[in-house]
């Protein structure tokens, strides 16, 4: 009897263990836009409770539904797209400026040591200094117009490009270098085909960092004898406790931070097609 059971048992075929992929145990998640929408749903709807129970007085800050009915408003009366479009014109202004800028002062120092020595030191200093400080001066040398303004914007831009674009090409691999050399790659060659590629990543890394420091700068820059602008709608609705339009012009400067934000990755996704990263587990 035990010689038969081990008989059919060494006859009955091998036991196959079914692997999942990734994508099959992923299937029966949550898809991923609902765990991302989830808790700002639930932060505005606890900030609408708050507000209909009076927790939070419409003084401190306005309700939800308050403020969208003034958004509302405001985009029929074309408030809104006016001071989306000033504001963003200073910002496009100020970014390219700042590009410019930080891209020629870091390739400059990064690649040549004499660049360096001439180059990075007053960058350093300079970068310490806050931008703010900086308004008292930019109003004696540009006036009221909108020249501070973008000058604000394009100094908070410039160092943290610098900064990374500096690094990245500082940190580039030596051997990768050694290896273009050997295959006869010249110096220009070795540039374009090494150096500034693997710069790119954190040179992108520092665009999206810019671009937040950028529409701060803006809150700041648009307090210059601004009369028009995202800041300017801010201010005047400060003079008359408006909280709700208010909250409209800070939803603006989040929305329109995304945005730029959603370009960068999509220049990523371009511009870095050729490196493999981690995207999480």
């Amino acid at each position: 009897m035990t010689m038969t059971s081990e008989r059919e048992r060494a006859q009955a075929p091998p036991e196959v263990e079914t692997l999942r992929t990734r994508h099959a145990r992923g299937s029966g998640r949550i898809p991923r836009w609902v765990v991302k929408t989830a808790s700002p749903v639930a932060l505005v709807g606890l900030w609408q409770v708050l507000s209909s129970t009076g927790v939070l007085p419409r003084d401190v800050l306005a309700a939800p539904l308050t403020v969208a009915v003034t958004a509302a408003d405001m985009w029929s009366d074309g408030a809104i797209q006016s001071a989306v479009l000033a504001s963003t014109g200073r910002v496009v202004a100020g970014i390219a400026i700042g590009l410019v800028t930080a891209v020629v002062l870091a390739t400059l120092s990064g690649l040549f040591r004499l660049g360096e020595d001439v180059i990075d030191a007053p960058v350093q200093m300079l970068r310490t200094v806050p931008v703010i400080g900086l308004i008292p001066l930019l109003i004696i040398w540009f006036g009221i117009g909108e020249e501070p303004k973008i000058a604000l914007i394009a100094l908070a831009v410039t160092f943290p490009l610098y900064m990374n674009l500096f690094g990245g090409i500082r940190n580039v691999d030596a051997t990768l270098v050694e290896a273009a050399r050997t295959l006869g790659l010249g110096w220009f060659g070795q540039v374009r085909h090494v150096i500034l590629p693997s710069a790119m990543p954190q040179f992108l890394v520092g665009l999206r960092f810019s671009l937040g420091t950028a529409w701060l700068a803006l809150v700041f820059g648009e307090t210059i004898n601004a009369t028009s602008g995202i800041g300017y709608e801010m201010n005047t609705a400060r003079e008359f406790f408006q909280t709700d339009v208010i909250v409209v012009c800070l939803a603006l400067y989040a929305l329109l931070g995304l945005l730029g934000d959603f370009v960068v990755r999509m220049l990523e996704r371009g511009f870095l097609s050729w490196r493999p990263a981690f995207s999480g587990n």
